[in-house]
């Protein structure tokens, strides 16, 4: 079953059980695809749906920040419970050995030996974790590895 079905069935179970939070959450994923399908006139895939929950988790991480710092923690708890819904759909997180893992074979599949090779490291390395770890994180591991 595809990751947009999964989604689509799961705004249902919310219905049914009548949980407006996570069928809130479940209405923004669904927006967000849809919008992306009718801007761009395709069907989205399994790949691209990570994208876009990747990339939705981290636009509410930014929000929770800066609501908090503004001393919205009402807002920031809204947020918290976007990500936690958002994050049902995500595959499971890599644990930072196999981060560490996928590094050294990304370095070693490249030849990479300075921080001018990390592109071509990242770029081995993103389709992997994409929808797994925070690329920003990686990134800042793979400079500490090539330096």
């Amino acid at each position: 079953m595809s990751l947009k079905q999964q989604v689509k069935d799961a705004m249902k179970d919310a219905m049914r059980a009548k949980e407006k939070e996570r069928l809130s959450a479940i209405r923004l994923i669904m927006a967000e695809v849809k919008r992306i399908e009718v801007d761009e006139r395709i069907e989205i895939e399994d790949e691209r749906m990570l994208v876009i929950l990747d990339k939705m988790v981290k636009q509410r991480r930014d929000s929770i920040s800066q609501y908090e710092s503004a001393g919205r923690q009402e807002l920031a708890d809204i947020e918290i419970a976007e990500i936690n819904v958002i994050q049902d759909f995500l595959p499971t997180a890599l644990t930072e050995a196999e981060i560490a893992e996928l590094i050294q074979l990304a370095i070693a599949e490249t030849g990479a030996e300075s921080m001018r090779d990390m592109g071509k490291v990242m770029s081995i390395i993103k389709p992997k974790i994409q929808g797994r770890a925070d690329a920003g994180a990686v990134s800042g591991l793979i400079k500490k590895a090539l330096s």
